[in-house]
């Protein structure tokens, strides 16, 4: 290009070369993981939708490729120095990517775990309020709430000439102040000083006399410095006189005085005013520092409760689960004791019966409460077979072989401990001196502790004075803005001391998109993973408006999502397909709306056409007849609410965000059902009962965690089908001819696994303060087996080669073995057929774990009387995985068992056969029951935010005739 075209296309006369890069992100032969050569356009400064089944590329397209390689190039902008620091990252498996920004990650699994975060902090609109409290408020006492300000001696003489003329009063200098003993060597001191009176207990007496102080009784001892009647021209006195007495107490002077009489008695009506050039209550001595940012942050020493250390809960062993069982007997009921060899503690508990009465045959809830205490906390016993020793107590021995233990130990002891709220500070983290400064009206706790809404309603009325408020002016304007970003995600019912580590994927992810918003940043790609989840449909429209803010301020969003709303709201559209793992990977429509719901080889154009349907059904299971009934339950944000929860039926519990959903199932009914069943945990406090308990023989909990934390833990091993493939591998020719036994083809014992990675495929390299590293092993090359055992082969595959199947295929090899087709089609049934048999459980997204243990489940026998507490299991899926979902989830209950799920999506909801809907609103508005009733029901119910939206689908959907529900 010559020098005049440059020129003239600067001018805008020529177009410049790839002008459209300024508008468009080019990707071409995009391959990583299940990607299929892929090339793509995207428009910058967009709201971009990706979606597709489960498992199409999604993720693989947005945060593989497209972050990662953003990421990447800026890192590589960055100077060596400052790259050491953030490590090598590996470019993503494409040929090329044009027109790209830097990239910011918003996804779910970033969720801090460290129990110094909270709400607050991730929001730096806790850094804010620290500033504002450190530098516009006032220091009251912790004690006695008075107001703690230092004056000058000029001021307390202003103060002292304000008093009438004619009164007379002393200067008193405390130098003793509620403290034990005779305190003669201070007496004798002060005698020698030169000073002539000392106040003592409220009592004026001269140092010349012999004073006699009982050394048992608490003194106050002050020192008369001065004794002066208020009248023009005594300043200069008193300003040496205060000094002195300012120097003597240490910053504290008490003024004594008799308010001016015509009487010529003297009166008795003494009064006293008290000043401090300190940070201190002149009364009680509480002293404060200076008032600074960092005396409220309870992640410093300064500001941290001593106790605690800023936690606000400590880690103790909880009565209830060390004794989960009191009906059980002595020598059985201590839980940690049971386990294991234990003739020692059981030695010392028949000395300690011995001592105090009872024997190890009795019932726990039969001992005396001082039985009960010496059992638990210890105290010094004698027996006529032991010497007098000294019995420390089950909670001591415990809580010491926690501290010095191995960390086997530790791990076992875990399941004893409880986070209790600290005893000095309640769960508040901050020292007393910092609780009790405020602004205005409030405290900071009174700003943390309520609800965002809440807070931002007492933030628009402090009440300030025109010092403070010109302080607090700037700071006060942030802290405003950041919380309305929370309230226009959502998420007005959480409070700032909320822990992060509490927080569901939803909720942290929609806190990180409203922080980057405050950030203000433009010109950026922003790559998010299902902002929508666990977020009601009534809150939908909020965060809409708040992603199309942060794309109008010039940012490019692309957002990985299964919401009908979101994805109708995009000004484009990429979706992916047409099947998950291998079967997907391929860009099966992009553009606008219409060009999503005209392409044929699309599923999720499908539903959203209409072309598919997840039918309503017509008509609603009527149940076994019988009930769970759960009383008075007032945990969280509950209202003392009766739920009668029907058996041998879908019943879903909705109601908005915070609304307590997660409370009455996960934090009130499962553990009640697990001290049913197995004793092995305490029945929870905040309820009065459950009724009907002995109509369920068993509860499984089904929710997203992994189904194991290292790639040991695999879908063929949870599932089981992995002991039927070691079976038939071991019944071959050549096994048999070995002498090899079923263990040979384990790789978690020793035989037939490689013994260099020991069974795991790959060797794990610890990296102290940075994530484990994992490496293929070199010397089985990730087979996990042994050369030996890799020579057995079943229809010439070896055991390894099995694992590498994907489901799919495996049921097309095992398909003779009825043992492994019935675990293998229920894998398939669930959408599952595209991961790998020995697929790392790490690899694992949420979903997919979830739907490994549902399919799990769906392949034991049914007893009829299992109840399964499902939690949001349609994260992460699409409509067609809903839909398959569904067919899973009406099969388990037309077997006879009982299904709980706490869910918003509307397919499932319509799909149940009874609705408990929550709320009104979340947090403290919210724990009531709102509606409850068939689907039909609730959506004629005003009062019901589901219900109205439920009306709508109902209408758009209504009831079919249908086969389990859900054809």
């Amino acid at each position: 290009m010559s020098e005049t075209q440059l020129a003239a296309s600067i001018n805008g006369h020529l177009p410049y070369p790839n002008q459209n890069l300024q508008n468009t992100i080019r990707i071409r032969g995009a391959r990583q993981h299940n990607l299929k050569n892929i090339d793509l356009d995207l428009p910058r400064d967009r709201l971009i939708v990706f979606t597709g089944v489960s498992g199409s590329g999604k993720s693989s397209l947005a945060f593989d490729t497209i972050f990662a390689e953003g990421q990447r190039r800026y890192v590589e902008s960055l100077s060596a120095y400052a790259r050491q620091f953030l490590g090598q990252m590996d470019k993503p498996d494409v040929e090329s990517i044009e027109g790209l920004s830097p990239a910011i990650s918003i996804d779910q699994k970033s969720t801090s775990h460290n129990p110094r975060s909270t709400v607050g902090t991730v929001t730096e609109i806790y850094d804010y309020l620290r500033l504002l409290f450190g530098r516009a408020g006032e220091p009251h006492c912790p004690i006695c709430d008075r107001c703690i300000a230092p004056q000058t001696i000029d001021e307390m003489v202003d103060r002292v000439m304000e008093l009438g003329d004619r009164t007379r009063f002393q200067i008193l200098a405390p130098v003793v102040r509620g403290k034990k003993g005779t305190h003669k060597k201070l007496l004798s001191s002060l005698a020698s000083g030169g000073f002539v009176r000392v106040r003592i207990d409220g009592e004026v007496r001269e140092l010349s006399d012999s004073i006699e102080l009982d050394k048992n009784t608490t003194h106050t001892i002050e020192v008369v410095i001065d004794r002066l009647v208020k009248k023009d021209g005594i300043q200069e006195r008193l300003v040496d006189s205060l000094a002195t007495c300012l120097k003597l107490s240490e910053g504290i002077a008490v003024i004594l005085f008799t308010p001016a009489s015509d009487s010529t008695q003297p009166s008795t009506d003494e009064q006293e005013l008290i000043f401090s050039e300190n940070f201190a209550c002149p009364e009680h001595g509480a002293v404060m520092e200076e008032l600074s940012p960092r005396l409220f942050s309870f992640n410093s020493p300064y500001g941290a409760c001593p106790n605690c250390h800023g936690i606000g809960s400590l880690r103790r062993f909880s009565v209830e689960l060390v004794v989960p069982d009191p009906e059980a007997p002595v020598y059985a009921a201590i839980a940690p004791w049971s386990e294991k060899d234990n003739s020692y503690y059981l030695e010392l508990l028949y000395s300690l019966g011995q001592a105090y009465g009872f024997e190890l045959q009795t019932s726990w809830n039969k001992l005396t409460e001082e039985q009960r205490q010496i059992i638990l906390h210890g105290e010094e016993i004698t027996s006529e077979t032991q010497r007098k020793q000294v019995f420390r107590g089950v909670i001591p021995i415990l809580q010491r072989q926690y501290e010095g233990g191995s960390e086997l130990i530790k791990q076992k002891l875990e399941q004893y401990l409880i986070d209790q709220p600290c005893p000095v500070c309640d769960g508040k983290r901050l020292k007393p001196e910092a609780l009790a400064v405020r602004l205005g009206q409030y405290r900071i706790l009174d700003l943390t502790g309520v609800s965002i809404a809440e807070c931002r309603e007492r933030i628009d009325n402090l009440k300030l004075s025109d010092r403070a408020y010109r302080i607090a002016d700037l700071v006060l304007r942030e802290i405003r803005a950041r919380l309305q970003f929370l309230l226009d995600v959502g998420l007005d019912y959480l409070t700032l001391d909320r822990p992060a580590m509490t927080l569901s994927g939803g909720e942290a992810q929609r806190i990180r998109l409203a922080t980057q918003i405050g950030s203000g940043l433009t010109g950026v790609l922003y790559v998010l993973d299902e902002p929508s989840i666990g977020l009601h449909q009534r809150d939908n429209g909020r965060l809409l408006r708040t992603l199309t803010k942060l794309r109008d301020l010039g940012n490019t969003l692309i957002v990985v999502e299964h919401d009908e709303e979101t994805i109708r709201a995009a000004d484009y559209i990429v979706d992916i397909g047409p099947g998950a793992g291998i079967h997907g990977g391929n860009i099966i429509a992009q553009g606008d709306l219409k060009a999503l719901l005209e392409a044929e080889a699309s599923l999720t154009g499908a539903y959203l056409s209409g072309r598919r349907v997840i039918q309503t059904p017509a008509q609603r299971r009527e149940g076994n007849g019988l009930s769970l009934v759960i009383k008075n339950a007032h945990r969280n944000n509950l209202r003392n609410i009766d739920v009668e929860i029907p058996l041998g039926k879908l019943v879903t519990v909705t109601g908005v965000s915070g609304s307590g959903k997660s409370t009455l199932i996960n934090e009130l009914l499962y553990p009640a059902l697990q001290h049913h069943l197995f004793r092995k945990v305490p029945f929870p406090k905040e309820m009065d009962g459950i009724k009907g308990l002995n109509t369920i023989d068993k509860a499984i909990v089904i929710d997203q965690s992994p189904i194991g934390r290292t790639p040991r833990s695999n879908p063929a091993t949870y599932t089981g089908v992995f002991d039927v493939i070691r079976d038939v591998f071991s019944a071959t020719i050549e096994a048999k001819a070995r002498g090899y036994k079923p263990g040979q083809f384990s790789f978690n014992v020793k035989g037939g696994r490689c013994e260099a990675c020991s069974g795991q495929g790959v060797n794990v390299i610890e990296m102290n303060f940075l994530p484990d590293v994992y490496v293929q092993c070199e010397v089985c090359k990730g087979a996990r087996y042994n050369r030996e055992t890799l020579q057995v082969k079943y229809k010439d595959k070896s055991i390894a080669d099995v694992l590498n199947m994907t489901v799919e295929e495996a049921l097309e090899f095992f398909q003779n073995i009825p043992k492994a087709v019935t675990r293998l089609q229920t894998l398939v049934d669930v959408g599952l057929g595209y991961i790998h048999l020995g697929q790392p459980a790490t690899t694992l997204s949420g979903g997919e774990a979830q739907r490994v243990k549902l399919a799990t489940e769906l392949s034991r026998r049914a007893t009829g009387k299992t109840l399964y507490l499902i939690d949001e299991p349609t994260t992460g899926l699409s409509f067609y995985d809903v839909h398959k979902l569904l067919d899973v989830l009406q099969r388990l209950v037309d077997k006879g068992n009982s299904i709980l799920v706490i869910e918003h999506n509307l397919d499932v909801i319509r799909c149940a056969d009874w609705v408990i809907d929550l709320g009104p609103e979340g947090g403290d508005k919210g724990g009531e029951i709102i509606a409850i009733g068939t689907p039909e029901e609730v959506a004629e119910n005003p009062k019901s935010y589901t219900g109205q939206y439920l009306k709508q689908v109902l209408q758009q959907y209504p009831p079919v005739a249908v086969t389990n529900g859900s054809k």
